[in-house]
Parts: C-alpha cells; structure tokens; sequence
C-alpha cells in the first residue's frame, strides 16, 4: 500500500526537501504541498491525503490552529516538525493536545549526524502513523486551565485525545483486560517507558493519580532535552502529583513523578531506604541508542529495589524497555504493557509481550485505574 502524504510548510525549499525524501520511499507519496494552514485544509479536501507532515510556525494559519482544524473536520494522522527551542517544544507540545500523533526536530542535523539517517527516520514516522489514519476519531479540543489542581478536584485527564491508534491486528500477542485485582505484591516504586505517542499516553496514566500517591514515579519518555523541561512543567501544572525533570542528586519521595531529561541518561542509586537519582550524560562508546534509555534506567532500578518495581510500557516505536523488564522481572518485578489497541505504535510494548515479559495487556484509559488498585 502506497500511502498519500501533504506536506505544509511555509518555506519552499523544505517542501521540496521533505518531498524529496518521503517521494523517495516507495510506501510514500507526497500528493500536494500547502504553504500555511489555511490551504492545507483546502488542499485536505482536495487530495484526500492519509498523512500531513506539519510545521508549527506559518503566516495565515499556524501548524497548531490547522492541527484543531484538520481534526475537528476530517481527522488525519499529522507529524509535526519544530525547532529544538523552548517555544517550539511548548508549541508542538500543543499540536500534541490538539491531536497530532508525533513530531521531529525540523533541522535534520537535530534528528540524526548522518542525513541518510535523519531520511530514514522521517520516512519511518510517517509510515508508521500512516497506517493509523483508518481509525482516528476527533479529540476534545478544550483546553484545560493551566493551574494546579487542589487535591480534592474532580479528576480529569489532561488529554482527552482519543486519537490513539492500535497497530496491525496480527501483531496482537496478549488479550487486553480492562481491570486488575490487586495481588497483595508489596512495591516501592513505579516506572513508566515511552516513545512515539508517550506525552498523550502518559498524562492520561498520570492525571488521575492522587496528590498522597504512596510510591515515587520514574518517567522515561524519549524526547529531546528541550522538550522534557516543559513536558514536565506541564504535567505538574495538570497533575495531582507533582511532576519534575528529574536532577543529579534528587531523593526519591512519594508522590513525586521524575522525567528523565532528553539527551541524558537517568540511574537510580541506593541499596537502603534512600534512593538518588544519578543524571550522566550519555556515553556514544555505550552504543546505547535512546537518550533517555528506558533499558538503562530499570536496569539500575532493578538493583536498587530488585522486584519491589512495577514496570509498565507504553506505547512507542523500537524495543527499548524489553531487557529492562527482562531484568526487573528476573528480580520479581511486575510488568505490563499498553494494549495494542491505544497504541499509536505498538513497538515498544509488543516486544516485552512477545518475550513473555509482560504479564498483562492494558487500554491506556485504564492504566490508571489497574496501578491504582494493584499499588494500595
């Protein structure tokens, strides 16, 4: 299957960059170009398009309000490009809201040193949420009030984006249960990996967790080092926890979720009762791929909590987070996995499925509930 692409940019050399790339890859099409919103949505209508790659930054209309748009009318799986700067990551974090499946750095150097690579790895994302665009549904698209909620305020998710998408059927490995009885397995911290789709999957797990939580959160989400500031800073706005990018030297306390920053690598210290978190920056030598690495930081959980951890895994493109649990789980971990259903790539989670790792598939709109009551 030949997948139709729009590309929307207000810079005519990077349509014909992008173009140039994507028509290069012979499961792509670029069928139009659009220079602003506005005519991305007249040429939507023209072409009948199964993907958008979108800029945030364009005269007339922006990236964001044609992102409300496209899905309020005809919603299609949309990859967004921004800059690597503060207001680009509080920008594309709102086309995430708004109902965009994922993003890249919009200079290519960002995205990988060798340019054939930073090719492959656009042609890669937009496949991948290409294949999304025969289930996308509209997301609500009222913003929520950006203050910290009072610990007794009604719960709600600050996204409600119903725009996650499953995988292909066959890849299907678990049944997916909705709820959990809680096996009385003593634990004294939760971990939480995630790629492609993570921001939308894990405000959804996290929004509804109490403000008396009774364990610490340790959060890997692959994104640059620029975007995980204000990704936390966001989620602390919204959460009844709170939320931060987690610092050399932090102690570990209830109720406190840490994100590993973008380009680092997050370890977790401590044989006694307090436990550190340790940021190195990542080695090249170690040929570790990810930046945070899901695998690296629940190995190091692993000998600093040994089985007392429940690992879940969210939806994300790659393995990483398969020898992670592997190693948590050989210490009596518990594991779970997103189902493939609400996935927007069911990489990630299939691969801890697929090597027995994972004891249980779970919809991401009942994540929450299922740690919750298995974590009492």
């Amino acid at each position: 299957m030949v997948f139709k692409v729009l590309v929307v940019d207000d810079s005519s050399f990077y349509r014909r960059r992008v173009r140039e790339i994507l028509d290069d890859d012979r499961e792509l099409e670029v069928v139009g170009e659009a220079k602003n919103g506005r005519e991305a949505l007249e040429k939507i209508d023209a072409l009948a398009p199964d993907v958008v790659t979108m800029d945030v930054e364009m005269p007339v209309m922006d990236g964001i309000s044609a992102v409300k748009a496209i899905m309020a009318k005809r919603p299609l799986p949309i990859l967004m490009f921004s800059s690597l700067t503060h207001h680009g990551a509080q920008a594309t974090l709102d086309a995430l809201e708004a109902g965009a499946l994922d993003f890249l750095p919009k200079k290519f150097e960002d995205i990988a040193k060798d340019r054939k690579d930073a090719a492959r790895m656009l042609c890669t994302k937009v496949r991948l949420i290409a294949r999304r665009s025969g289930g996308l549904s509209r997301p609500l698209l009222k913003r929520i009030e950006t203050r910290k909620l009072p610990a007794n305020a009604p719960r709600q998710p600050f996204l409600k984006s119903s725009s996650l998408l499953s995988g292909r059927k066959e890849a299907v490995t678990q049944p997916t249960v909705s709820s959990v009885k809680a096996s009385g397995k003593k634990y004294q911290c939760l971990a939480i990996g995630a790629s492609t789709g993570g921001p939308v999957a894990l405000q959804k797990v996290l929004t509804p967790l109490p403000a008396d939580f009774p364990y610490p959160i340790l959060l890997v989400q692959h994104m640059p080092g620029t975007f995980t500031h204000a990704f936390a800073q966001r989620l602390n706005t919204h959460c009844h926890i709170g939320v931060k990018e987690a610092e050399h030297g932090d102690v570990l306390k209830p109720g406190v979720a840490y994100l590993a920053p973008g380009g680092k690598q997050m370890l977790i210290e401590g044989q006694g009762v307090k436990k550190t978190i340790a940021i190195t920056d990542a080695n090249p030598s170690d040929k570790i791929s990810y930046k945070p690495s899901v695998d690296l930081t629940f190995g190091t959980l692993a000998k600093a909590y040994g089985g007392d951890v429940l690992g879940v895994i969210l939806t994300g493109m790659g393995a990483d987070g398969r020898e992670g649990c592997r190693v948590l789980k050989d210490k009596g971990a518990t594991i779970w996995a997103q189902d493939q259903a609400s996935c927007v790539v069911y990489g990630m989670p299939q691969a801890v499925a697929v090597a027995g790792v994972s004891e249980k598939s779970i919809n991401i709109d009942d994540m929450s509930t299922c740690i919750q009551t298995e974590m009492k």
